[in-house]
């Protein structure tokens, strides 16, 4: 057997069953105000901000404690400009022949398109990429459930990125491979997700999009 950690106190306060049904309606009520967008305003965010919010999503349980993620924000505008170019070139591919028509008709009343001006707009790029495995001693380590991990973390980074005020989309062009050359990342890590960041554009409008209801996605074993 290996080292183990070792074990420290831990304690976290509770709340009467009233405050507590308070607190989680409270907590639904002001996640379900987050939306996708895809109108940003140019304004910069300070980068202590988006530091806070990539420590808020490494707060995410991963397997074996492994935290097999990296987090890699563009702000610089030629990498930028890059990105859209070479992620426009595979959603072209995609919007023209990648794509099964009932993939189209679906994403259809969303008014999307191969065109992602976004890429280039929103004043940050936060890429998310999954280690697949470490070098430890020179030595190959395998991580594990890596992306589940990878898929927790970016959950927590949603609601952190919204708790501050901020707006996100989760972009995911494929492939995405291109990323990994622009970014000029190492062999172990593989692009996860592309997301912009920024404040919101003045003006900005979004599908009236209903979310499925609890009698939709819930099943109570009692």
């Amino acid at each position: 057997m290996g080292k183990t950690y070792p074990y420290i106190e831990y304690t976290r306060e509770s709340f009467s069953e009233e405050e507590m049904l308070a607190r989680s309606k409270e907590f639904y009520e002001w996640l379900d105000k987050r939306r996708t967008v895809r109108n940003f305003s140019d304004k910069p965010i300070p980068k202590e901000v988006i530091e806070n919010i990539l420590l808020a999503a490494s707060t995410a349980p991963s397997g074996a404690h492994k935290q097999p993620w990296t987090f890699c924000v563009v702000t610089n505008p030629d990498t930028k400009k890059q990105i859209r170019a070479a992620a426009e070139k595979e959603e072209y591919d995609s919007y023209n022949g990648r794509m099964t028509d009932e993939w189209l008709e679906d994403l259809a009343p969303l008014g999307t398109n191969w065109e992602k001006p976004f890429l280039e707009e929103a004043p940050a790029l936060i890429i998310v990429f999954k280690r697949a495995y470490e070098f430890v001693d020179k030595k190959k380590k395998n991580n594990y459930y890596v992306t589940e991990s990878v898929g927790l973390a970016t959950g927590f980074l949603l609601a952190a990125i919204h708790h501050a005020g901020l707006v996100a989309l989760t972009h995911t062009p494929s492939p995405m491979n291109f990323l990994t050359k622009v970014l000029n990342r190492p062999e172990n890590e593989r692009p996860f997700l592309l997301i912009p960041v920024g404040y919101l554009a003045k003006e900005t409008q979004v599908p009236d999009l209903k979310r499925k209801t609890l009698k939709q996605i819930d099943v109570f074993y009692e």
